[in-house]
């Protein structure tokens, strides 16, 4: 359970209590580590009556402050805001003078490190961790009492008491096969440190050196393909028929040839990997008849099917539907991938379910989509201000990331692939598609609402919507986004590239004649495209989600898109691919008669610029939700139609987006390189 008022947090929760409050308006702190973005501490503090703003960008900074403090205060309103830079205590000169002094005056000038928060263990390890681990290193500091501990020996005690890799045990080939298969179907990423510590443990006995450590420890594709080329051997070890012609090849990642697939431990992540499309059945032996575990592994087996795969992953899926009230954002992302891959099953199978079948999916997806609204409501403000290592998160954390990266081995150029409205289980179509690639894929948050001019200009710019409030209601300024964001990290304007298609109906063919002439432009670093065909496709009427899925499919076997992926890999550059935001089915409960009161009047979001109107239009729709201002304009609210409704007349459908499913928030965020 997370320690969110105890533990490593403590020591930063004292200094915001109600007295503090009172001692001043303002407090700025030092926070070289990031502890106060972790979102424990954001939604405690805000429970608190504190409110955080990170101060980066000094021209973004001014504006959120003077829009959502300033003006309150020469109300007399009482807020309290928390001015976070992100340097040591020691070099606060970039904050506004004027804030400082504020702060200094009422001894509201705060510092906090990792170091004063487990100054036992090494420094220069703890600080390679993700956030989300510290509350498990708090407890084991607290339950083990280890002393002082160098480097190696802080290493140690993580693997152990944090990742719960214990190198001394791992002494079969089903033993570090349930260590690396734990990890990487949870799409884990650990610090290079920890896995070249585990990587050295390992290999002090020499049973290990035959094995390609270095490649399938840290590397999640690699590690599958380890797996998928050593799965057909086993099944002819294990007496099935190889079909002519299919024999399997040697592996192209070398190792030991023959796996325990077949033990306990191994065998319970297996059926999964391939029930959720990450292995794909082997066609090298005949297909089974029967319900023995392997045949999910074997082309042709009933088990493999899509329908096979559809009850599977169903049975897997309801138990593990993440926790409303404990649930971490990234247990909603791990789901959303096993979710994508359903949802796309849930389609393709349909028209062969019987109505009990379909009422029980029915009745799972409402469960889902509950659970992560509710989830949503609760925890979506707080995630805002989280950072965008070791993986985004949100879309405005994408040319952050990036930006860390460009420049570095094999990311000397970059070009980010932004297809509009694409929805996680339209991914899986398109993923599928990409045939002889490595990707490493996770999903991040969309803003919301989940409107295009949202979603793309935050992923365009790096800012909250909060700070492109002027531009707020249109796309127009997201070629000045790019260029101003790559600019301010030191490029020239000629090393920066926007596309996007010309017209409303895009042909992608001279799209992708402009991304490559583009990067046969030798000056050029970065380049950001919007991809717009399956969001035009979105808004055919009477498609429904089925039909939506078929242009998809039908787009992505002609590999427009994977041949421009291979053109750019050829050019040098490293390609990533996300969407601005997905979509969803709905059918109307009712169009609102709100006139000029609306700003924008969405299928499934209204924004209204004035809370009166909006409070005056709620009550029609109970159902509706009047999502609060996570990181929105002061003046921007949002009403948002339940799951599978929409704001048109009774009767009509749609596939749309704006609001809050499953589908609509959570999006791929995936690079592409070359390899199997």
């Amino acid at each position: 359970m997370t320690q969110r008022t105890g533990g490593w947090r403590a020591p930063i929760l004292q200094h915001f209590s109600e007295a503090s409050a009172k001692a001043g308006r303002l407090t700025v702190v030092s926070d070289p580590d990031e502890l106060l973005t972790e979102p424990g501490v954001v939604e405690r503090l805000a429970e608190r009556g504190f409110e955080l703003i990170t101060f980066g960008d000094p021209v973004g900074f001014r504006y959120a402050y003077e829009s959502r403090f300033r003006q309150h205060w020469d109300r007399g309103e009482a807020t309290h805001l928390v001015v976070v830079i992100r340097t040591d205590h020691g070099d606060l000169r970039s904050i506004p003078h004027d804030l400082l002094e504020e702060a200094r005056e009422s001894g509201r000038v705060l510092s906090f490190s990792l170091v004063d928060l487990f100054p036992t263990l090494a420094p220069n390890v703890v600080d390679k961790l993700d956030q989300q681990h510290f509350d498990a290193l708090s407890l084991a500091v607290e339950k083990a009492s280890p002393g002082n501990l160098g480097t190696n020996a802080t290493r140690d005690f993580v693997l152990r008491h944090v990742f719960e890799i214990a190198p001394e045990l791992v002494k079969k080939p089903a033993d570090l096969l349930r260590v690396l298969l734990r990890r990487h179907y949870r799409s884990q990423v650990f610090p290079a440190s920890f896995d070249d510590r585990f990587i050295e443990l390992l290999t002090q006995n020499k049973a290990w050196r035959s094995w390609p450590l270095e490649r399938i420890v840290p590397n999640r594709e690699a590690f599958l393909t380890f797996l998928a080329e050593r799965w057909p051997h086993f099944l002819v070890a294990n007496g099935f028929e190889v079909v002519p012609g299919r024999e399997p090849p040697q592996p192209s990642i070398s190792g030991p040839l023959d796996l325990p697939f077949d033990h306990d431990d191994v065998r319970v992540y297996m059926d999964n990997l391939f029930v959720e499309g990450l292995l794909e059945p082997t066609p090298a032996v005949r297909a089974v008849d029967d319900e023995r575990w392997f045949a999910v592994g074997i082309a042709g087996s009933p088990a493999s099917s899509s329908e096979g795969r559809f009850f599977h992953l169903l049975d897997e899926l309801a138990p593990a539907i993440p926790n409303t009230e404990e649930a971490t954002f990234q247990q909603w992302q791990e789901f959303a991938l096993r979710w994508g891959t359903w949802v796309r099953l849930r389609w393709q199978t349909q028209p062969d379910r019987d109505a009990q079948s379909e009422a029980d999916a029915v009745a799972f997806v409402t469960r889902v989509q509950a659970a992560f609204s509710t989830w949503l409501l609760r925890r979506f403000g707080p995630m805002s201000s989280l950072p965008y290592l070791p993986r985004p998160v949100l879309g405005h954390h994408v040319p952050h990331y990036l930006a860390h990266h460009l420049g570095q081995p094999g990311t000397e150029r970059v070009a980010l692939l932004v297809i509009d409205g694409m929805a996680i289980d339209q991914w899986r179509i398109v993923r599928d598609a990409i045939d002889g690639f490595h990707i490493d894929e996770h999903a991040i948050f969309s803003w919301i609402p989940t409107l295009t001019q949202i979603g793309r200009q935050a992923i365009f710019s790096g800012r909250v919507p909060l700070e492109f409030a002027t531009s707020i209601e249109g796309t127009h300024r997201e070629p000045q986004h790019w260029s101003n964001f790559w600019q301010d990290r030191g490029l020239p304007e000629r090393a920066i590239r926007y596309l996007k298609p010309q017209g409303k109906k895009e042909s992608f063919e001279p799209l992708a004649e402009d991304i490559l002439s583009a990067a046969d432009d030798k000056s050029v670093s970065v380049i950001g495209a919007v991809i717009g065909l399956i969001d035009q496709s979105m808004h055919q009427v009477g498609l429904g989600t089925p039909g939506l899925h078929g242009l998809v499919e039908v787009w992505a076997r002609t590999k427009q898109l994977s041949g421009l992926v291979s053109a750019l890999i050829q050019r040098g550059f490293a390609v990533f691919i996300t969407a601005d935001h997905g979509n969803v089915f709905g059918r109307g409960f009712g169009k609102p008669d709100v006139g000029a009161t609306a700003q924008q009047r969405g299928e499934r979001a209204h924004i209204f610029r004035n809370k009166d109107f909006r409070d005056n239009t709620a009550p029609q729709y109970p159902d509706a939700i009047e999502w609060p201002q996570a990181g929105l304009p002061e003046d921007y609210f949002p009403l948002i139609a339940p799951y599978g409704s929409c704001f048109m007349p009774e009767g009509k459908e749609a596939v749309s987006h704006g609001g809050i499913a499953l589908e609509e928030v959570m999006v791929p965020f995936g690079r592409i390189s070359e390899g199997p």
